[in-house]
């Protein structure tokens, strides 16, 4: 049985992704009642919640850490609360084992990408959910949290302008969203390097090249470069 403390939306995304053998424990009965509606699972109220030889996923916001109740000790404690390092979490919890995680909203559909620091256990859940890679320190974790986690929000940023471009230009806007994403979905599916994609792509004076002009020209490359480092620095200051 896995124990996921939090109840919001990534919360939700895992205990979907997984389904069997997960309970759910929060401070709002609504709103985990609403919760168990939606995913099936058994709820109980977080204060003074037993922990004891329990594996714990830590889905709570990460300024919520502190006033946590709980009592007794964890098997292992598993957080994905961005920032907060395991120095800090074992200020307020008790565990024998201490792993952080980063999976994104994906994990409801099976196709999360979920950096992990620490146990065999945590790259064994969330590789239920998804693919899992192992990083070698919390530093590490943080970066990847700037990717992996906030990554699909920065995603759809771009489909959602190259959508309006495709309206821009003349097609109605299902017909732009139905291509837009299936050009992500083709896109995963090739297993080369980014710049091989392009190179394959870009044929002299042509169509991608004209386009690949106009997003050099509006600075593209370096707005994402940026948004991934922001990312990183506001989570070492959680």
């Amino acid at each position: 049985m896995i124990t996921i403390i939090g109840n919001g939306k990534m919360a939700l995304a895992i205990a979907r992704g997984l389904k069997n053998d997960v309970e759910v424990v929060g401070r709002d009965e609504e709103k985990l009642k609403k919760f168990s509606k939606i995913t099936g699972v058994k709820y109980y109220l977080l204060n003074n919640f037993d922990i004891t030889n329990k594996t714990i996923i830590l889905a709570t916001k990460p300024y919520a850490l502190e006033s946590l109740n709980l009592k007794g000790k964890a098997k292992e404690v598993i957080s994905i609360m961005a920032g907060k390092k395991i120095d800090e979490i074992k200020k307020y919890i008790d565990a024998e084992i201490y792993s952080r995680a980063m999976p994104n909203v994906a994990a409801e559909y099976l196709s999360s990408t979920t950096a992990i620091y620490g146990s065999d256990k945590a790259y064994e859940i969330f590789s239920k959910i998804g693919k899992a890679i192992k990083v070698h320190s919390e530093k590490e974790l943080d970066i990847a949290t700037a990717i992996a986690g906030s990554g699909p929000a920065f995603l759809a940023l771009v489909a959602e302008a190259i959508a309006d471009g495709g309206v821009l230009c003349g097609l109605n806007r299902e017909l732009s969203y139905e291509l837009t994403a299936g050009l992500f979905k083709s896109f995963s599916s090739i297993e080369k390097k980014p710049s091989d994609i392009k190179d394959s792509v870009m044929s002299p004076a042509g169509t991608t090249a004209s386009g690949y002009e106009a997003l050099e020209e509006g600075n593209v490359r370096n707005s994402f470069i940026k948004a991934i480092k922001s990312a990183y620095e506001k989570s070492q200051k959680i």
